[in-house]
């Protein structure tokens, strides 16, 4: 069985949420995930998120989805890059760019969690968590 992979699970979920539609999709909280979502609310790819309890008390990230003009969503695609079983590190100078610069690459470096453009701004390279197109 393939070692579980938190982040793949989330970025799964809302490109599904996205491509069925929906309004909200509700993803377990963790403070990777929560830095990811944060990432993708500043970067204009979801309307927005919050953290909830469920009915059992766990805390969940309700994040809400965001669709254009023409009810399309805005997330085209995501990309998981660092596996549990393969990580992938860069260094600032190397940081990929996503479908040339109209894409976001976020980066989990020293100093937190960042998007590519602001990791190689800062000089800090990292782990490649995933593409958001």
């Amino acid at each position: 069985m393939a070692a579980s992979d938190p982040v793949a699970d989330m970025l799964a979920k809302v490109q599904n949420a996205a491509k069925a539609g929906h309004e909200k999709v509700d993803v377990p909280t963790s403070k990777m995930k929560l830095e990811i979502v944060k990432i993708l609310k500043t970067e204009g790819y979801i309307k927005n998120f919050k953290k909830v309890q469920d009915d059992d008390g766990h805390s969940i990230i309700r994040i809400f989805m965001k669709y254009d003009s023409a009810n399309e969503p805005v997330i085209h695609g995501m990309k998981k890059i660092s596996t549990p079983g393969r990580r992938v590190y860069s260094g600032y100078k190397d940081l990929p760019r996503v479908y040339n610069g109209y894409g976001t690459l976020i980066v989990s470096t020293s100093t937190g969690v960042t998007t590519g453009k602001k990791a190689s701004e800062k000089m800090v390279g990292g782990e490649l968590i995933c593409t958001v197109w």
